[in-house]
């Protein structure tokens, strides 16, 4: 979001924008829930911004505005979300400080184990003269105080090291607070917020190192019907079944996401059109191949099947432009009876 949403909320436009937001979540019937006012307030102010565009896409579909929608939408769009990133960065610095001063440490005790054997070696060349008690005496004195350092420094480096140890924990924790920030909670495949990073990374890559790159959209068919006839949480199990398909397909370096709602994300790096359209295939016929069933009653639920739509990366393209065509080639198998895969090559060849 811009800087400039975040200071008229701070102000008397604050008012307007949430007079806004009422009205519009009022004519697409959606709950005015906390969640979901941040959402349209946002979506109101900025009407030309990601967010929006990308709620007007999810209204003109016809999809449910669900709490989990709403939950996602906020991971990937509002400024909180940044938050988990920040404290990641900020348990790196904080490690890499906590190295520099063991190091320092580690140096000071060298530095002091080497000035008393310096020390130890004087107090005895001396000893052998006379007229040298008083000098002896005075570096036996200091002799003792290195020792005594060197026991703090111990002390200190224990210390240390405990402190080290629970900066290695926190930072686990925060390490899986941010997985758990990426990861969606139904299906455990990435979520939005991921795969939008996670595309921007593999067409930098891709550019950089002169690779192919392939993307496909795979939408579950039918689903609005399927969800409206057996309810909400019979529907997650079928979402929940589709992502187990998908994720077993999509193991590293492949990249799976919940992209929303009944939507998935697949990205194909250094692989090209060919390979990526064998491996929808397959997924596409494993899914039809089940007869699935009601948890709760055992009752059949018949088969799901999937449409794809699958694109190859032009050269330099932006991820913008590469979803879309994804897109484009989702909803021509859509048109073209569904339960299949189009690619967005062959489709701009026959226009």
């Amino acid at each position: 979001m811009t800087a400039g949403i975040e200071v008229k909320l701070r102000g008397p436009d604050a008012y307007i924008l949430a007079r806004k937001a009422l009205s519009a979540m009022e004519q697409h019937q959606i709950w005015p829930t906390p969640v979901n006012f941040e959402l349209w307030t946002h979506c109101v102010g900025d009407p030309d911004g990601e967010l929006a565009r990308e709620i007007t896409r999810i209204i003109s579909t016809g999809e449910a505005f669900t709490d989990n929608l709403s939950d996602e939408l906020a991971a990937v769009y509002l400024p909180k979300a940044r938050l988990n990133e920040q404290i990641r960065d900020a348990g790196d610095a904080l490690t890499k400080e906590l190295a520099n001063v063991s190091q320092a440490i580690e140096t000071a005790q060298k530095s002091s184990v080497a000035y008393g054997q310096t020390l130890a070696t004087a107090s005895k060349s001396l000893s052998e003269r006379e007229d040298a008690t008083e000098v002896k005496s005075m570096i036996d004195t200091l002799a003792v105080a290195t020792k005594r350092v060197q026991k703090e420094n111990k002390s200190l480096e224990k210390r240390l090291s405990d402190s080290t140890a629970e900066v290695a924990r926190l930072r686990e924790h925060l390490e899986q607070v941010r997985r758990d920030a990426t990861t969606d909670g139904l299906t455990n495949l990435a979520n939005r917020k991921a795969f939008d990073e996670e595309l921007e990374r593999a067409c930098a890559e891709a550019d950089a190192k002169g690779e192919s790159l392939a993307l496909a959209v795979i939408d579950i068919d039918h689903f609005k019907n399927f969800n409206d006839t057996w309810g909400h949480q019979t529907g997650d199990q079928v979402i929940r079944y589709v992502a187990s398909v998908i994720g077993g397909r999509g193991a590293p370096p492949r990249f799976a996401a919940r992209y929303g709602g009944e939507e998935f994300a697949l990205i194909f790096p250094r692989e090209g059109g060919e390979i990526a359209l064998a491996t929808l295939e397959d997924i596409r016929e494993e899914v039809s191949s089940r007869m699935l069933k009601r948890r709760s009653t055992d009752e059949d639920l018949g088969t799901i099947t999937v449409s794809a739509g699958l694109a190859e990366r032009l050269p330099g393209e932006s991820a913008h432009s590469f979803i879309e065509r994804a897109d484009g080639a989702l909803y021509a198998s859509k048109r073209g009876g569904r339960n299949r895969v189009s690619r967005a090559e062959m489709i701009a060849a026959a226009a």
